[in-house]
């Protein structure tokens, strides 16, 4: 019998790092190498121990996110497969995921791909990202309702700032922001700014740079 595949599992969650233990141990193709709570401890590990495959989640209560992990697990250990998880619907990480090396992305909630199938053909070398953007309903509408420039407004709203402050991050007018907001507000059914960022961030729709890496207003 061939060695097994060593795995590490970074997830901050109880449920959802017990539900990828539960795999690991269920296949006799994969060893549980760890299970760690942060992704620091994942850096640590992999720096530290041989590994074949992490399983890594992106948001992070405490100290660095997966997607920051990920880049600086990739730049020292390029032969560890990585694959990226959340719960979230928010889609701008995959490109990041792609752009440091990361082998495959599973959304918890929403992928059409079961994690069993992402783990066994990342295991054999393929990369499996989703095919379609997460359906997830917002207000009256889906997230597929909205554009591209509208998620980049809402993303940036949920992070607390004015209409100048967004308008100066993505490089529009203030005016344009507004009438953005307004297509949401229209589009959803909500009635104010509020609103929107309330619903949006609860549900995980978009989630802004700030929350993820822990720089921004809304870090815990």
């Amino acid at each position: 019998m061939s060695e097994r595949i060593r795995v590490v599992v970074a997830d901050d969650q109880n449920i959802s790092r017990g539900f990828f233990e539960m795999y690991i141990h269920a296949s006799a193709r994969y060893e549980l190498a760890a299970s760690v709570r942060t992704a620091q401890e994942a850096v640590e590990y992999t720096d530290a121990h041989e590994a074949d495959l992490l399983i890594l989640d992106v948001m992070m209560q405490e100290g660095i996110d997966g997607l920051t992990a990920a880049g600086e697990i990739k730049r020292k250990h390029p032969a560890l497969k990585i694959i990226l998880t959340t719960s979230t619907s928010e889609t701008s990480w995959e490109e990041k995921a792609r752009a440091i090396g990361v082998e495959s992305f599973w959304y918890k909630e929403y992928d059409d791909h079961s994690f069993l199938d992402v783990l066994d053909r990342t295991a054999d070398g393929e990369s499996v990202y989703p095919t379609a953007p997460p359906q997830v309903n917002f207000g009256r509408i889906t997230r597929n309702d909205l554009t591209d420039r509208e998620l980049d407004v809402l993303r940036e709203l949920t992070g607390s700032l004015t209409n100048e402050e967004i308008a100066d991050k993505l490089h529009i007018s203030a005016n344009t922001v507004k009438r953005h907001l307004q297509n949401i507000m229209e589009k959803s059914g909500f009635n104010s700014r509020l609103d929107l960022a309330m619903h949006a961030r609860m549900i995980g729709l978009v989630v802004n740079e700030g929350e993820r890496t822990g720089t921004g207003r809304y870090a815990t």
